[in-house]
């Protein structure tokens, strides 16, 4: 059931900081500080030694006025994946603004971020911004999708304002920097906008091997509205289109091809994804 219409008080403030660092046998969750509704399941091991991690959104969804900081630090040879159950929800409001910031900072070591998308239903007020942060050799793969209304359903995000923020860096260069900000009809349906397309995605992965951007393009099955580029040691793949499942399973065979490059080791799913 949608949550009803958010109050015009200041919401709840979640917080969630997680460190990882190695050990001589795996990596471990060595920092776990929570406050709020935001949590994670306990550490698993599917590979031997590199650690998965469910991070736990909040059950009851996110409205205006409420605020999620997320910080993550990878630290020297420490490997960790982090995904999450199922998607957040952003659910409508009178007029608060619901944050959600999410920081993460590696330091020569690997982190794959795999979170399923946010929606956004209609008349909800969010702004959403991810920054990370590599030094000393640190390798990153993530994505994040962002569905403006539920298309399943034809109800679309209008009225609505959405503002998505998203930054990589390399020891304190910036790589990437995007603002995008969806508020009127224009917005969503323009051919500057995105025209009427309701799911807008980013895939990033940093890959020195040019070559495998082209395999990439040569993959079966390609989403129509998909756009490759490569610059600075940074892979960047954007969607722009009508269904979460598609971009989803597409960056999932993007992950299975640039994994091995990587970090050097095959694709292994996390569990959760076949539940």
């Amino acid at each position: 059931m949608q949550s009803p219409l958010s109050a015009m008080t200041p919401g709840w403030h979640a917080r969630l900081k997680l460190g990882f660092r190695k050990t001589v046998n795996r990596t471990i969750l060595s920092e776990r500080f929570r406050q709020g509704p935001l949590s994670v399941q306990r550490a698993l091991y599917p590979e031997s030694d590199l650690c998965h991690i469910y991070l736990l959104h909040p059950p009851g969804g996110v409205v205006g006025g409420d605020r999620l900081d997320i910080d993550v630090d990878v630290s020297h040879q420490a490997n960790a994946l982090i995904t999450t159950p199922g998607a957040a929800k952003f659910y409508r409001s009178i007029g608060p603004t619901a944050h959600q910031q999410q920081r993460l900072n590696l330091c020569g070591g690997s982190l794959e971020w795999f979170p399923q998308e946010n929606i956004l239903f209609p008349s909800a007020q969010v702004a959403l911004s991810t920054e990370i942060r590599l030094s000393d050799g640190a390798q990153f793969i993530g994505w994040e999708i962002n569905c403006l209304g539920r298309p399943a359903i034809n109800e679309r995000f209008d009225p609505g304002r959405a503002e998505f923020k998203l930054s990589l860096w390399r020891d304190d260069q910036p790589l990437l920097i995007e603002r995008t900000l969806i508020e009127e009809s224009p917005d969503l349906d323009g051919l500057a906008g995105l025209g009427g397309n309701p799911v807008v995605a980013t895939m990033l992965a940093t890959l020195d091997d040019v070559s495998l951007s082209d395999e990439i393009r040569q993959l079966d099955n390609q989403p129509q509205r998909l756009g490759i580029t490569h610059t600075d040691g940074l892979l960047i793949v954007r969607y722009l289109g009508d269904s979460t499942e598609q971009v989803r399973n597409h960056f999932k065979r993007i992950w299975q091809l640039l994994r091995p490059t990587m970090i050097n080791r095959p694709a292994c799913e996390p569990r959760v994804w076949n539940t």
